[in-house]
């Protein structure tokens, strides 16, 4: 994201918006339908994970993480700029869903179906396909493992318009759009229920301190890459970030603060930083990084 755009010129595919949009749940349950290509009656997006963390706000999403009633997990991520390795990302969050269920007590046979889903500005795999969904498949016979994962991939540069619904393809239109398009009529009712929650966050004054925390914190990750290479400077970045997300959560004792600013694995303080982002207090941070 550029460092000096506004939120009132922020897009539906930029992080900010799209977790701020997606957190609706009538929303986020539309969209899933039309990805898996099945009704679900209803969704519940999870408050704890995958966000950005200040106790007053409850919260900033950068990928939205949900369940239907019928127990199904799903991991939803926007992909402005093409990564490599999205296949091994998406085997992270599947077994990251899987760990998280299993920790709560689950037995195997009774681990739900998951998908992880990215919306792609661009086409993942070069076949010129809106959607490309992948399962685990014999390569011997083609009999499906029915393991309940799956893994889709969305793109705005597809060409197959008769293989996929209309709906869907609004959608992707709508992702790929830039500023002049965003705001037209696409004669579909989702996409004016985006339209109206992006005004609405435009106009907040609660989600413009929101967008202002975000751009603080990711601050340190932009100067990261101005002096890349350079280790203690890396760490110094990750360690004040920290910080900075638990001067919210509460007093930060002496002893920890030297703790966080000491550390140099830049391994440790990213998960550091990851359970900083999820700690309800500075006292359920302390306790959890003995962990690590």
């Amino acid at each position: 994201m550029n460092q000096n755009r506004k939120l009132a010129q922020l897009l539906f595919k930029d992080n900010f918006m799209f977790g701020a949009v997606m957190v609706h749940e009538e929303i986020c349950r539309d969209f899933l339908e039309l990805a898996v290509g099945f009704p679900i009656e209803k969704v519940e997006i999870s408050k704890e994970k995958s966000m950005i963390y200040h106790p007053e706000y409850r919260g900033i999403r950068l990928d939205i993480i949900a369940r239907d009633e019928n127990r199904t997990h799903y991991n939803v991520e926007m992909q402005v700029a093409k990564k490599s390795h999205l296949g091994k990302r998406a085997r992270y969050y599947h077994s990251q869903m899987d760990m998280e269920l299993l920790l709560t007590g689950e037995d195997y046979r009774e681990l739900p179906a998951a998908y992880v889903i990215f919306i792609c500005d661009f086409d993942p795999f070069g076949q010129k396909k809106y959607g490309y969904t992948f399962q685990n498949i014999c390569t011997e016979t083609g009999l499906s493992i029915a393991d309940g994962s799956t893994t889709i991939f969305l793109s705005t540069c597809g060409n197959n318009t008769a293989e996929v619904p209309e709906k869907l393809v609004k959608f992707l239109e709508f992702v790929r759009a830039g500023e002049a398009d965003s705001t037209r009529d696409y004669q579909d009712s989702f996409i004016r229920k985006i339209q109206k929650s992006m005004e609405d966050i435009r106009s907040s004054r609660e989600m413009e301190e929101k967008f202002m925390l975000l751009e603080e914190l990711l601050k340190d990750e932009r100067a990261e890459g101005r002096v890349e290479g350079r280790a203690e400077g890396k760490a110094l970045g990750k360690a004040e970030s920290i910080l900075l997300l638990l001067q919210d959560s509460g007093m930060i004792p002496d002893e920890l603060r030297s703790k966080i600013l000491e550390e140099q694995d830049t391994d440790i303080l990213s998960k550091y930083l990851k359970l900083a982002a999820r700690a309800e207090s500075v006292a359920e941070f302390m306790k959890e990084m003995d962990k690590i």
